[in-house]
């Protein structure tokens, strides 16, 4: 429990990119050794920066819903873990259009150190393109390894971003929600009451 303790100190207090952050480094994560469920997203919003909790907001609510849980679950840290791409907001990106890509730093520097950590985890929920980039094997489309990686494999699902901004890509693929949904809700249930 130090180890795990120390490390997250050591993040909160971390500045490796502050020169490239549009306000002053807050690093937000949720970690625990004793959770059973990892949830690598891609930053936190601005919302999360600003009251220093992952989703915290409408892509949080709506993420929530897609899992099958309550807040007062999702919020447990013996219950989720929430390690993202990058720990600070990124602010936004060049076109204004949405947030900025994750550094790539944070990843580089912790990954690995909270992934030894949480050896209680049963399921790993990647969630969007950057996450996917780097945890999926052969990765090369979203759309495709969402569908390929549910029905495979047992310890990983991924999932879209949950914004708003995915609206349309959830539209034309609706088999996410009556197909894939379900079948990532029953594996959250069997392990929470486990």
């Amino acid at each position: 429990m130090d180890n795990v303790n120390q490390l997250i100190n050591k993040i909160k207090k971390c500045t490796l990119c502050s020169a490239d952050l549009p306000f002053k480094p807050n690093p937000v994560i949720q970690i625990s050794p004793f959770a059973k469920i990892l949830i690598i997203g891609q930053a936190p919003g601005l919302l999360a920066h600003q009251i220093s909790t992952p989703f915290k907001d409408k892509s949080g609510e709506r993420l929530r819903l897609w899992l099958g849980v309550s807040e007062q679950q999702f919020y447990d840290e013996t219950q989720f873990a929430i390690m993202p791409m990058a720990f600070c907001y990124p602010g936004k990106n060049k076109q204004n259009s949405g947030d900025a890509p994750p550094p790539k730093i944070c990843q580089q520097t912790w990954h690995q150190l909270l992934l030894k950590q949480l050896t209680q985890v049963r399921l790993t929920i990647v969630i969007g393109q950057y996450a996917a980039k780097q945890y999926v094997d052969e990765f090369t489309n979203l759309t495709n390894a969402i569908e390929k990686n549910t029905e495979t494999n047992k310890d990983m699902v991924l999932l879209p971003h949950p914004s708003g901004r995915n609206n349309i890509w959830l539209a034309k693929n609706k088999w996410f929600e009556t197909k894939t949904l379900p079948i990532i809700r029953q594996r959250i249930k069997d392990i929470l009451s486990n």
